[in-house]
């Protein structure tokens, strides 16, 4: 019995050091590695963490939508995100590349371009408008039009294939009656080409649609024996078509110097629009928008300034985040701290639900589940008393006794150096303390009271 009482009061003095820390650790740490084991699960049915590298459709490298783009990606690259730019004929085929090549995310188009097969898409989103980019009819020869159908027997430049310039020049032509029937000639050149075949009187006319900004403009507002056409029935044009708006390009804001224009002009404008593909990422949505928004408001724009980048003149359903961005501004996140780790924070409060499923039953649980380990240790030294009462009860030789008080003797110097007993469990503590003296007590009268009567029944 007493080598019993040997070998579980020496494993419960070696568990009771540092008990308290060590189950601690077992509790909640078992309980955080659940929840972390949690979370890795979790992690892999959110959305994935952004790109670091997307693709934009940007029109010709002479033109607008290029040099802007070449704006976004600088910032962008500050972010450590890559944007690569794909240069294209013009807004259709920016639009056919988003439906069919996969690696194309964005572009910026022309407003009032999109085909019809385009139009009812699901998997392309509006993001913003940009900035207003007019219908500029520049015009050889000394008459002053202000109508397009002053053009009707003339050869004029309508914009490369596929550009926006192009489906624009036929939209409006058309529906002022211009055609071959009308005795006219469409020139499939734009940009730069169409400017040098103006100036070299190739051709009578020539159509572009970019920004008030573009030195492309600023050169042929300038040049001698052409004119800029103002259209007078910029109203009718607008209330036809909503993706046009009548801006008025007041007398020399382009050049002041020089006087340019030198009266007030009269235009229609659709807006270029940022356009994605369905599948680009939700948080790139709004680093985009700042891009853009600190490319055009910095650019500023003389067609009625501050009114865009908006979502005032967009022609696809527009995505959520980008409603978001211009309701409440950009995430709280993305204001205060670098893309990436804003990215990956807001990530991880999709698993604070999952996370607090977890770690709330664990908060109910480790509490009791502490107690009733505590209380389970000192009951274990209680089964040492009840073992030693045992033998008193059954009057155990004075070897077992001896065994016995030195087992207590043992306990009691164990409790004496113990040190980490929560407070709320010092009762039950000094319980066992008394309990431990009391029985040794006992053990030692018994002793004693043998040891009184020996030498009597000696003699």
């Amino acid at each position: 019995m007493s080598l019993r009482h040997d070998s579980l009061l020496n494993k419960h003095f070696r568990e009771t050091r540092g008990q308290v820390r060590g189950l601690l650790l077992k509790i909640w740490g078992g309980g955080f590695l659940v929840v972390l084991i949690g979370f890795a699960l979790a992690w892999f049915f959110i959305q994935p963490a952004p790109p670091r590298t997307i693709v934009m459709a940007t029109g010709s490298q002479e033109g607008a939508y290029f040099q802007f783009a070449k704006d976004y990606a600088d910032f962008l690259r500050n972010q450590g995100i890559e944007l690569e730019l794909r240069p294209t004929a013009g807004s259709l085929q920016n639009y056919q590349l988003l439906q069919s090549d996969p690696q194309v995310d964005l572009a910026i188009v022309q407003g009032g371009t999109a085909p019809d097969d385009v139009r009812g898409a699901s998997d392309i989103e509006s993001l913003a408008s940009l900035y207003f980019e007019p219908v500029w009819v520049f015009y050889r020869g000394d008459e002053t039009y202000s109508d397009l159908r002053g053009l009707r027997d003339k050869r004029i430049a309508i914009g490369r294939v596929d550009s926006g310039t192009d489906s624009m020049a036929m939209l409006l032509l058309g529906e002022n009656g211009i055609d071959a029937s009308s005795g006219a000639t469409f020139v499939h050149v734009g940009g730069l080409d169409a400017m040098r075949q103006l100036k070299l009187g190739q051709v009578d006319a020539a159509f572009f649609v970019t920004s008030p900004h573009s030195k492309l403009i600023r050169e042929l507002i300038g040049m001698e024996n052409v004119r800029l056409l103002s259209f007078d029935r910029h109203a009718a044009y607008a209330r036809r078509h909503p993706f046009l708006t009548s801006v008025t390009l007041e007398r020399g804001v382009i050049d002041l110097q020089r006087d340019f224009p030198r009266s007030d002009v009269l235009l229609i404008a659709p807006a270029a629009n940022l356009v994605a593909t369905s599948a680009l990422h939700d948080a790139l949505i709004p680093l985009l928008l700042r891009a853009a928004n600190e490319t055009h408001r910095r650019d500023g724009s003389l067609l009625q300034r501050g009114r865009l980048p908006s979502t005032e003149f967009v022609e696809f359903p527009l995505n959520e985040s980008a409603r978001m961005y211009f309701d409440d501004g950009p995430p709280f996140l993305q204001k205060y701290l670098p893309f990436w780790i804003a990215s990956a924070v807001d990530r991880g409060k999709i698993l604070l639900l999952p996370a607090l499923t977890l770690l709330l039953p664990l908060f109910r649980v480790a509490p009791p589940l502490y107690r009733w380990r505590i209380r389970s240790r000192i009951y274990r030294w209680y089964e040492i008393l009840r073992g030693i009462e045992s033998d008193l009860r059954s009057q155990a030789d004075d070897d077992t006794l001896q065994k016995h008080a030195t087992t207590l003797s043992a306990m009691e110097g164990e409790l004496d150096e113990l040190r980490s007993v929560p407070l709320a469990y010092m009762q039950e503590f000094y319980n066992l303390r008394l309990h431990v003296e009391f029985v040794e007590r006992r053990v030692k009268r018994v002793l004693r009271d043998t040891e009184s009567k020996t030498p009597s029944e000696d003699e």
